[in-house]
C-alpha cells in the first residue's frame, strides 16, 4: 500500500500543480530507492496526461447552432439535476453534402425523455449545440446539445457491451414492477438507482448505507460465484477458471457501467485469479495496493474521484477491522461489528471532507442491514436469471426492509468535525476504568437531550436560502408551521439546506412562477417531505419544468391552488397575503405570485421575479424587508424601487452571466441607506421577525 500511496500523491500533485509537481522527484532520487523513483515518475506522467486530456476537452471548439450528428453513447442517459443527460462521442456530422467524418470532443446530450439507446450503441442526435465546457459525472465535456432527439441507429458492436446491455435490460424488465424495493434491488445488482426516489437515496446516505448501491467487492464476489456455477465444468480447471473469471469480470464492468469502485474490486479479483494460476500468493493488502496503483497509472482522474476514494478507504478499513477480530471471544456479531467499525472509521475523514457529516450510528446500521442486503442480492440474482415470481417478491421485500432501516436511521445523529472529535475524545476518556461511569453518564445525558423535541427556531424566522443563481425562501415558525417559497435549481442543494434547518414537513409550498431557477428543487421536496398545499400562478403557457412540477404534485397527492389577489392565510405566527399577480401578463416573470408576510409587527415583501410592468400595477408596498425582484436585474423600475424604502433589501443571487445584480439597482438601494444582504456574499440570510437582526451562514 506504500507504493500505491506514493503513486496517488504523485498523480494528484501532477494534476493539481502541473510542472511544479516535479519537485516530488527530488526526495525520491535522494532516497536512492529506484522503485520509488520509477513509481513517482510514472504517477507524474499519468497525472499530467490525465490533466492534459481534460483540458483539451474543455478548451475544444464546437460549432454552435442546430446540428445533426452521429456517434456512440459513452454511457446511459441519467438524471443531472432537473435534466436528463447522456455523454456522446461524435463521429459524423450531417452537412448539405451528406455525412462527413468528424472526430469531435465529447459533449453532453440534454434529453426530454429516456431514449431507447444505451451505452455503446450508435445513435443519431438532432438538437442545438452550445459551447459550454463542463463536467458530467466527473468526465469533461466540451459542450452540450440541447432540446435533443436521439434515434438509435445500431446496437453496440462490442460483444461485451452487447452482453452487458442485455443483462441490464433483463434486470430492468424483471424488477420494473417491484416498486421502491425493485428499484433498490437494481442498485444492489448493477448499481442502477435511477428509478429510486430521491428521498430514499438521501435516507441511504444519511444512514450510512449508500455504499450498498455503489457496487463493489461483495457484489463482485457474488457475481463470480454465480458465474463459476453457471460455467460448470469449464471452471473446474484452474487455468480455465482464471480465464472464465477474467471474462466474467470484464462483463461485470460493462454491466455496472465501470463505476470506479467496481474497477478497484474487479482488478483485485483479477490479480488474485491470475496469481493463483501463476503460483503467486497475493495477500489482500498486496492485491489492494497493486489494484490501486494500476488504476491510477491507467486513469489519473481517479485520484480525485469520490467513489474511488471511498472504495479504497473502505476496503482498507475492512482489512484492518478483520485484523482486530478474535473469533473465539467475539462471535459472529462481534466479528461483523469489528469489520464494520474498521470500514466506517476509514471512510469517516473522506465523508467529513466531501459531505460535512458522518452518521454516528452507521456501524450499527450496517451490522443490521448487511445480511439483509446480501440475502436480497443473492435472491435478486436468482430472480433475474429465472424470472421466478416468488424469488422476485422475496428479494424486493428484503430490499424494502433495507429501505425501512434507512428511513429509521436517517433521523439518527449526524456528526460534523467537532462531533467526530468529541466521539474520539469519549473513546479516549473511556479507556481508564475509573472514568467509564462518568463517560457513560455524559453519553446518556447527550442522548436524552438529542431525543427531546426541539423547535427549529425560537421566533418566527425568514431564511433566504443561498441556492446560487435562483430563489428559495423558507418561513419557519416555532410552533412548527413551515412555508417554502420557490426552491432554486439544484434539488440536492435545496434538500440539504432544508435538512440543516430541521425541516420535517412543508405546510405550504409556493411556486412563484415557472422559471427553473425558482422551481427546479421543488419536485424533490414533494418527493421527500409531506407537503400540505401548493400555490402556483397557473400559467397559460408555462414552461415544461412548471408542467412537470404540477404533475409531480398530482402524483404526490398534494392539493394545488391558484391564489388570487386578496387571499390571506394564517400559518402559525405568519400572516400571508397574496398581492399579485393582478392579471395575466405576456411575461411569466410578471405573473409571479407576490406575497406580503407579517409577524410580530414586522413585514416582508416577497416579489418573485416581477418586472417593471407588474411593479407599476402592484404599486408601492411598505415593508421592513424587501426581497429585491428578479435577483436585482435591470428589469426593475428604479422609481418603484426607490419608493419602496424597505430598511432591509435581500438579493438572492449567485454566479451568473446576466449581470445580476445590476449596478443601477445597487446604486438606488445604496442611496436610500438600505441594508443590502446578498446570498452570494453572506450565504443563507436569516432574519428573525421578532427583531430586525440578520444573520448569515455558509
Amino acid at each position: 500500500m506504500g507504493a500505491a500511496g506514493l503513486v496517488w500523491v504523485a498523480v494528484a500533485l501532477s494534476r493539481g500543480l502541473g510542472l511544479w509537481a516535479l519537485v516530488l522527484v527530488v526526495p525520491a532520487v535522494a532516497s536512492r530507492r529506484w522503485l520509488a523513483v520509477s513509481l513517482v515518475i510514472a504517477g507524474l506522467v499519468s497525472g499530467a496526461a490525465s490533466a492534459a486530456r481534460q483540458q483539451a476537452t474543455l478548451e475544444a471548439e464546437v460549432p454552435e447552432g442546430r446540428v445533426t450528428v452521429a456517434g456512440r453513447l459513452a454511457d446511459d442517459a441519467r438524471p443531472f439535476g432537473f435534466e436528463l443527460r447522456a455523454p456522446l462521442d461524435i463521429s459524423h456530422l450531417l452537412t448539405p453534402d451528406g455525412w462527413s467524418p468528424w472526430v469531435a470532443p465529447r459533449v453532453a446530450v440534454v434529453l426530454g425523455e429516456v431514449p431507447e439507446a444505451v451505452a455503446g450503441e450508435r445513435v443519431m442526435v438532432v438538437g442545438r449545440m452550445r459551447a459550454e465546457p463542463g463536467f458530467l459525472r466527473g468526465d469533461p465535456m466540451a459542450g452540450r446539445i440541447e432540446r435533443a432527439t436521439v434515434e438509435r441507429v445500431a446496437g453496440a458492436g462490442d460483444p461485451l457491451f452487447q452482453a452487458g446491455n442485455a443483462v441490464r435490460r433483463r434486470v430492468a424488465d424483471v424488477l420494473d414492477d417491484g416498486g421502491r424495493g425493485g428499484a433498490l434491488l437494481a442498485g444492489f445488482l448493477v448499481g442502477d438507482v435511477d428509478r429510486l426516489p430521491r428521498s430514499d437515496v438521501d435516507n441511504l446516505r444519511l444512514a450510512g448505507l449508500s455504499h450498498f448501491v455503489a457496487v463493489s467487492g461483495s457484489n463482485v464476489a457474488l457475481f463470480l460465484a454465480a458465474w463459476f456455477l453457471a460455467a460448470g465444468p469449464l471452471a473446474w480447471d484452474p487455468g480455465r477458471r482464471a480465464v472464465m473469471g477474467l471474462v466474467g469480470l470484464a462483463l461485470f464492468l460493462v454491466v455496472t457501467r465501470w463505476e470506479p469502485s467496481v474497477v478497484r474490486a474487479a482488478l483485485m479479483a483479477a490479480l488474485v485469479l491470475v496469481g493463483r494460476v501463476a503460483g503467486v500468493g497475493l495477500t489482500p493488502w498486496a492485491a489492494l495496493g497493486t489494484a490501486v496503483t494500476a488504476s491510477l497509472l491507467v486513469g489519473g482522474h481517479l485520484s480525485g474521484d469520490v467513489g474511488f476514494q471511498l472504495s479504497v478507504a473502505a476496503t482498507a478499513g475492512v482489512l484492518v477491522g478483520s485484523g482486530w477480530v478474535r473469533p473465539r471471544r467475539w462471535g459472529v456479531m462481534g466479528q461483523g461489528l469489528a469489520i464494520t467499525l474498521g470500514a466506517q472509521a476509514a471512510v469517516a475523514p473522506l465523508l467529513l471532507w466531501h459531505f460535512g457529516t458522518v452518521p454516528l450510528l452507521s456501524p450499527l446500521t450496517n451490522l443490521v442491514a448487511a445480511p439483509v442486503v446480501t440475502l436480497a442480492t443473492g435472491l435478486g440474482g436468482v430472480a433475474v436469471a429465472s424470472g421466478w415470481s416468488m424469488a422476485v417478491a422475496a428479494a424486493t421485500w428484503l430490499a424494502g426492509v433495507v429501505l425501512t432501516i434507512s428511513e429509521v436511521a436517517a433521523g439518527w445523529p449526524q456528526l460534523n468535525v467537532m462531533g467526530v472529535a468529541g466521539a474520539v475524545g469519549v473513546g479516549v476518556l473511556a479507556r481508564p476504568r475509573s472514568l467509564r461511569p462518568f463517560v457513560a453518564l455524559g453519553v446518556g445525558l447527550a442522548v436524552v437531550v438529542w431525543l427531546l423535541p426541539a423547535a427549529a427556531v425560537r421566533v418566527p424566522t425568514l431564511v433566504f436560502i443561498d441556492v446560487g443563481q435562483g430563489d428559495a425562501t423558507l418561513l419557519l415558525d416555532p410552533g412548527g408551521a413551515t412555508v417554502l417559497v420557490d426552491g432554486g435549481v439544484d434539488p440536492d442543494l435545496l434538500l440539504s439546506k432544508l435538512r440543516a434547518r430541521g425541516v420535517t414537513h412543508v405546510d405550504l409550498m409556493v411556486a412563484t412562477h415557472g422559471d427553473l431557477d425558482h422551481i427546479g428543487g421543488l419536485p424533490a421536496v414533494l418527493d421527500s417531505y409531506p407537503v400540505g398545499r401548493l400555490w402556483h400562478p397557473n400559467h397559460v403557457e408555462g414552461s415544461e419544468d412548471y408542467l412537470a412540477l404540477l404533475a409531480q404534485a398530482d402524483v404526490a397527492g398534494v392539493a394545488r391552488d391558484q391564489p388570487v389577489v386578496g387571499w390571506t392565510v394564517q400559518l402559525g405566527a405568519f400572516r400571508i397575503e397574496v398581492l399579485g399577480p393582478a392579471r395575466r401578463y405576456a411575461d411569466i416573470n410578471d405573473e409571479s405570485i407576490v406575497l406580503s408576510v407579517t409577524s410580530g409587527g414586522q413585514s416582508a415583501l416577497l416579489t418573485g421575479d416581477i418586472e417593471a410592468t407588474a411593479q407599476g400595477e402592484l404599486g408601492v408596498v411598505r415593508a421592513d424587508i424587501l426581497k429585491v425582484p428578479h435577483h436585482g436585474a435591470a428589469t426593475t423600475d428604479l422609481a418603484w424601487l426607490a419608493a419602496s424604502r424597505a430598511p432591509v433589501a435581500v438579493i438572492s443571487v449567485g454566479a451568473n452571466r446576466f449581470g445580476h445584480p445590476h449596478p443601477d439597482v445597487l446604486a438606488v438601494l445604496g442611496s436610500d441607506h438600505v441594508e443590502v444582504l446578498r446570498t452570494d456574499e453572506r450565504g443563507d440570510v436569516v432574519i428573525p421577525l421578532a427583531g430586525r437582526v440578520a444573520e448569515s451562514s455558509r
